[in-house]
């Protein structure tokens, strides 16, 4: 009873609350107060003015959604953003991206790669988000410094990668590294065996054992092309999603991303094993990968959620424009109008997200009892006018230019579009650094 009486730290006065839990709420004359870094007020502006706060915050003209959550990306290739443009995924792959990152990618590459895409990815608006790149220990590090959240999870190949001579010793450092951050308020640590085509059935075995035992998240890109389905069916008889699921991979805890290639089989292994996928529309768009049915899984009661991939095939880590990318996307692959609506577009972008990532107790939706992740959108601007609904106008009239605020596990991570505890000076030039060694100039 007495922290019930305790004064919030914080009172957020906005124009517009969208808790997202209740689905389509759009709160008027609210108030969302905080305390501890946990939501511990959502109620009426004018009873809100009579609570002991420690600060108010009037916020006119803003949009208060939960943190947007970012199901899928490779952080630290925000430093080959740009490097090979406009090729197909298994040319850019093999030709490009892979030989760049046995030469480029140490421990620096990616503490300097992922404070890039932390820094990019706050002032869009994102406060969670799920990455899947060499060395997770050095990415946990950055993580833990920025006050972001993320899931890490723990790349397994069946070749040497950056930072493990084989898959046996990524499975073994990323025990450990789970068992360093089990207790983290903000890190959770996830298995991501690469996909289907580069980790043999041997060591996607070892994975479910292990997650099975730590109750951990497995993440991997599935389905993405047409081409990697063909020839697995051709080499094995069995399409990719098939074989994860002998495998007992499929789950609950198995995060899909990709799955641009889905039959009714497949529709039905998703539904009965309670999978979620990851949609990533605008590098499945750049790189010709194909088309997810967002709207026929929705339907079907899969949990999908929304990822931007890693800059190096999207270009850019905005999650608000890739959310609008997808529900336009959705409306011309389903040829219905009334496909993946606004309210379900920013659903997809927050708590379905938080739930594909095992989170939605904490996060996803502001609700009393959940983290403080939150997202002030300013909508007062020339071109979101007029405003009939703002969940609307957030979605298909809004860029990330409007992210005003930030705020995770109630610290406040970006101030009227200033970041707070990043130099921003500082990671431009050190991203330039990269780039003129990694482009092979000195300009």
């Amino acid at each position: 009873m007495p922290n019930r009486a305790a004064p919030l730290d914080l009172l957020l006065l906005p124009t517009w609350l969208v808790p997202v839990e209740p689905a389509g709420v759009i709160l008027k004359e609210h108030a969302l107060g905080i305390r501890d870094g946990i939501i511990a007020y959502i109620g009426p502006r004018e009873a809100a003015l009579r609570l002991e706060c420690t600060e108010v915050r009037e916020l006119p003209g803003v949009l208060l959604s939960p943190g947007l959550i970012n199901a899928h990306g490779h952080a630290a290739m925000t430093l080959f953003r740009g490097l090979a443009d406009d090729l197909p995924l298994m040319t850019w792959l093999e030709n490009h991206i892979w030989p760049a990152e046995a030469r480029w990618v140490t421990e620096a590459f990616v503490r300097d790669g992922t404070d890039l895409a932390i820094a990019e990815q706050l002032k869009g608006g994102i406060t969670c988000f799920s990455d899947m790149y060499f060395y997770p220990d050095a990415a946990a590090e950055r993580v833990h410094e920025s006050g972001m959240r993320a899931q890490i999870t723990v790349p397994v190949l069946d070749f040497p990668i950056p930072g493990a001579r084989d898959a046996d010793e990524a499975l073994h450092k990323g025990v450990e590294l789970y068992n360093d951050l089990r207790h983290h308020p903000r890190i959770a640590i996830a298995f991501g065996p690469h996909a289907p085509y580069t980790v043999g059935d041997e060591n996607l075995e070892k994975i479910r054992v292990l997650a099975d035992e730590l109750d951990a998240a497995i993440h991997m890109h599935v389905h993405e092309t047409a081409f990697e389905v063909q020839q697995a069916v051709e080499q094995t008889a069995e399409r990719p999603l098939q074989r994860l699921a002998r495998l007992g991979l499929l789950g609950p805890r198995f995060q899909a991303v990709h799955m641009t290639q889905i039959s009714d089989d497949d529709l039905a292994l998703l539904v009965e094993t309670n999978t979620s996928v990851v949609h990533c529309p605008e590098s499945n768009l750049k790189l010709a990968s194909g088309f997810c049915p967002v709207e026929r899984l929705w339907q079907a009661g899969v949990n999908v959620a929304v990822g931007t991939d890693g800059a190096a095939s999207n270009n850019d880590l905005d999650l608000l424009g890739e959310t609008r990318t997808a529900a336009l996307l959705a409306k011309a692959v389903a040829g219905s109008a009334t496909a993946l609506d606004a309210h379900r577009a920013l659903r997809m972008a927050t708590l379905n997200g938080a739930r594909a990532l095992g989170l939605e107790a904490c996060v996803g939706s502001l609700e009393l009892g959940k983290a403080a992740d939150i997202t002030a959108f300013d909508l007062s601007g020339l071109a979101q006018q007029p405003i009939y609904d703002p969940v609307s106008q957030l979605i298909y009239a809004t860029g990330r230019d409007c992210v005003q605020h930030v705020w995770v596990a109630g610290k406040q991570l970006l101030d009227n579009r200033t970041l707070t505890r990043m130099n921003e000076a500082d990671l431009i030039a050190r991203a330039q650094a990269w780039g003129q060694r990694i482009g092979g100039t000195n300009e």
